[in-house]
């Protein structure tokens, strides 16, 4: 009996060989992987750095233990080369497995910003724990009050530069919008973080971006679209993330922003579906979005398990808020669809220290919300109203 083999150890191929094996004692399972295998939570990664935590000190269970406890075979170190979907098919660095279903869980990759300058490849990115131990050790290089300059205030960004601020660091953070987390924070909330940032010593560049990267004495120069030049001993670069299609194109499935899957995690070749941050998923809109948060990866998670143990299932993709680290102003968000957002307006109110926003669509129908600081009470009411107004407008 050939395997289910799904490619990638993150979070999300270890949530689904967790769920499935709480099916499925029996079936043989394969995990195959570049990296080591060794479990960590990768959302830890923006948020470890105040804490002191070493890239080893992240890890919870190393392979050994994950393939025991899991009840699967591991294939660590080992690179994917392509997949035939047509012969059932894996062709890895280790040789040709045979599958009777495959799951990609292979994640995504940073975006690289076209930047000039002599230096332009020294700016990095962290999207992985080698990535972020190599960061710590570029910082450590350069003192206990590094300078840092990361380029991009969205959501990673931000959690980046309030624990390095949080650290002792010199953090400036540069963005062409107007405000932090400007595409998925209400404006009374980009505020109240612009300024909880700026009070946490993170000096905001907002309205422009890296143009040039150089060397310069004792550090790098980063010079501005508006003019403005300063220096940095470490450039972060934290634009956002692209999935990774190589496989998938390679093997000609229907690609989009993200592997298309339908509405039980299946892409467009038998047997072989898509599960986490390389996925786009059908949703309620009647739109294909990639959802790079723990909460739909779970959910997709479950149904997909299911689905393959013989138990088609479709993946409920419900409303759920993402919550931001940034310990300054913690905040859980639930923007509206991008449908949604085209017409529609957010009012902010005030809930003792708490701000509350809602955005109510053309109709007056709650779309979205977001609160800070972040209250799990003040969370779940709002998912009940805005749970009890998409029912009645439905």
């Amino acid at each position: 009996m050939n395997p289910v083999i799904i490619i990638g150890s993150g979070l999300a191929g270890y949530t689904l060989a967790r769920e499935f094996r709480k099916l499925n004692k029996a079936a043989p399972l394969l995990i195959v992987t570049a990296d080591d295998g060794g479990f960590y939570s990768k959302p830890m990664l923006s948020n470890a750095f105040a804490q002191g935590k070493q890239a080893a000190e992240l890890f919870t269970q190393p392979a050994a233990q994950m393939a025991e406890q899991l009840g699967v075979t591991i294939l660590s170190g080992v690179r994917v080369e392509s997949v035939d979907t047509g012969a059932m098919t894996v062709t890895t660095s280790a040789g040709v497995f045979a599958y009777d279903k495959l799951v990609l869980a292979v994640g995504a990759q940073p975006i690289r910003l076209a930047i000039d300058g002599n230096a332009a490849d020294a700016v990095m990115s962290v999207n992985h724990i080698d990535d972020y131990q190599h960061f710590r050790q570029r910082i450590a290089v350069s003192g206990p009050r590094a300078r840092i300059t990361i380029l991009g205030a969205g959501l990673i960004g931000c959690e980046f530069a309030d624990d390095l601020a949080g650290a002792g660091h010199h953090v400036n953070l540069v963005d062409p919008s107007k405000a932090p987390l400007a595409a998925l924070a209400p404006p009374a909330l980009s505020q109240g973080l612009r300024s909880a940032l700026e009070a946490r010593g993170v000096d905001l560049r907002l309205g422009t971006s890296a143009v040039r990267i150089d060397q310069a004495q004792g550090g790098l120069m980063v010079s501005l679209a508006d003019g403005s030049m300063f220096e940095a001993d470490v450039v972060l670069s934290a634009v956002g993330l692209r999935p990774d299609l190589r496989l998938a194109q390679e093997a000609n499935l229907a690609t989009a922003r993200g592997v298309v899957v339908d509405a039980f995690g299946k892409s467009s070749a038998p047997h072989v579906y898509a599960l986490g941050d390389c996925a786009e998923y059908v949703t309620d809109d009647n739109g294909g979005r990639v959802l790079p948060y723990i909460a739909p990866l779970m959910t997709a998670a479950r149904a997909i398990a299911r689905t393959l143990d013989g138990q088609p299932t479709a993946i409920e993709l419900k409303a759920t808020p993402v919550i931001v680290k940034t310990p300054s102003f913690p905040l859980a968000l639930l923007p509206p669809s991008p449908q949604a957002a085209a017409s529609g307006t957010w009012r902010a109110t005030s809930f003792g220290e708490h701000i509350v926003c809602r955005f109510h669509d053309e109709n007056g129908c709650m779309r979205g919300f977001g609160v800070a600081p972040h209250d799990a009470k003040i969370r779940q009411t709002l998912l009940a109203e805005l749970g009890s107004m998409m029912a009645s407008a439905a």
